[in-house]
């Protein structure tokens, strides 16, 4: 019989006729991968808006409140036996982790990207103090995951590298050359993925175009530029992929990142990728990442070393080696496990 596995997130999740759709593809991912494994029960907020992906498991639930969540938090609560997983930490998470301790269960939090970074970047330092005040707490009362060690802040906690990568990301990738600059960038569209900053910075440049997939269903953007094109939240692979070799350098402008499943997207496909100076840390060993300062100049001759390097770079790149999303699935069971 598997043991049941309770996760609980913030991610906003849409409902028609019975299946669930969300917008983040690693909260559809994760928890599939996982139900493998343990029976599966998941809950995140409930939105009126259309979303992308379609989570396929059985047991999904959603909320419209606060207070309706918590009540099934209690519920689920006494089972013995189970587990209970929290994606991110946020205001609603933090409460339901808060329940948890209380009915006498210890919960995994499953730290993606850097809280402190978001928070501070949405909110100013307000939102720096408010994060840090919620981690402290979590920290005390919960078994942590992260996909990186300096998100753990000295706390002691799990690694695991997060990937959809599979064996139809590497196969090989259309060729291309860099006559025109064609950029790409795949995520979601706020102002904490920095990708405002990065259409300013290209504001007015026609030698330089961007396509911007994420954009959500019913939902409208301040960027018209007649040099970036915004297209929807893709959830078919091979027409995601076909982004990808369609540009010919991927660009994250992030504030802060975790582990990005972009950039390695884009490294299986072999695309040369610009960050800026505020995520560093996500290079590693990793071969064709190019860092720029956050302005033009800086940017644009990053641009041309890639330009004028451009078939080197991509042999550098087929030496990485890639977590894939199965050995993702793995490990994260194995962590989950080891917290008894």
């Amino acid at each position: 019989m598997q043991k049941k596995l309770f996760i609980f997130s913030n991610e906003s999740i849409s409902s028609s006729r019975n299946r669930f759709f969300c917008d983040n593809i690693d909260l559809k991912s994760t928890p599939e991968g996982l139900n493998k494994k343990y029976e599966v029960f998941f809950f995140g907020r409930k939105s009126n808006k259309k979303r992308t992906h379609e989570i396929k498991i059985k047991k999904i639930k959603t909320f419209s409140n606060i207070f309706s969540y918590i009540k099934e938090v209690i519920s689920a609560s006494k089972n013995k036996g189970a587990k209970f997983l929290i994606i991110s930490i946020s205001p609603y998470t933090f409460t339901i982790c808060l329940f948890l301790r209380f009915f006498g269960k210890t919960p995994i939090v499953y730290l993606r990207s850097d809280g402190y970074g978001e928070y501070k970047s949405i909110f100013g330092r307000i939102g720096y103090f408010i994060y840090h005040l919620m981690f402290e707490i979590v920290s005390l009362i919960s078994n942590l995951i992260s996909c990186r060690k300096y998100i753990l802040k000295g706390k002691k906690g799990k690694i695991i590298q997060p990937s959809q990568i599979d064996s139809i990301w590497l196969r090989k990738p259309k060729n291309l050359e860099i006559k025109k600059f064609k950029l790409l960038y795949v995520g979601r569209i706020r102002i904490e993925k920095g990708i405002f900053s990065l259409a300013n910075l290209i504001k007015n440049r026609k030698h330089i175009s961007l396509d911007i997939v994420g954009a959500e269903k019913q939902t409208s953007y301040k960027i018209n530029q007649s040099n970036i094109k915004i297209h929807p939240t893709e959830s078919n692979k091979s027409k995601l992929i076909k982004y990808y070799d369609n540009n010919n350098i991927f660009v994250l402008p992030s504030f802060t990142e975790g582990h990005p499943m972009a950039l390695l997207e884009a490294l299986a496909r072999k695309r040369p990728v610009v960050i800026f100076q505020d995520i560093q840390h996500v290079i590693g060993e990793k071969k064709g990442i190019f860092v720029a300062k956050r302005n033009f100049l800086s940017f644009f001759g990053v641009l041309n070393h890639i330009k004028k390097n451009y078939k080197k770079i991509q042999k550098d790149i087929k030496k990485n080696k890639l977590p894939t999303n199965k050995e993702f699935i793995e490990k994260f069971i194995k962590a989950i496990d080891d917290y008894e």
